[in-house]
């Protein structure tokens, strides 16, 4: 029970993530460009992060 519930947490922050950087990214694309990369790299990292996270506690976490 504790590790679905973990690992819906961690998806759901994922997707979050995912869909705030591309929103950013294309609110931000024609006025400072750079600045718009870089949200969208710091979001593409932090996505990465959760992604790892999730893997480690699929797979470690054992639920009884």
């Amino acid at each position: 029970m504790k590790k679905k519930i973990i690992i819906r947490i961690l998806a759901g922050l994922a997707i979050l993530t995912a869909v705030a950087s591309v929103v950013i990214y294309f609110v931000l694309k024609d006025d400072k460009p750079w600045m718009a990369f870089y949200f969208a790299c710091c979001g593409g990292l932090l996505v990465f992060n959760f992604l790892l996270s999730l893997f480690l506690v699929n797979r470690n976490i054992k639920d009884k």
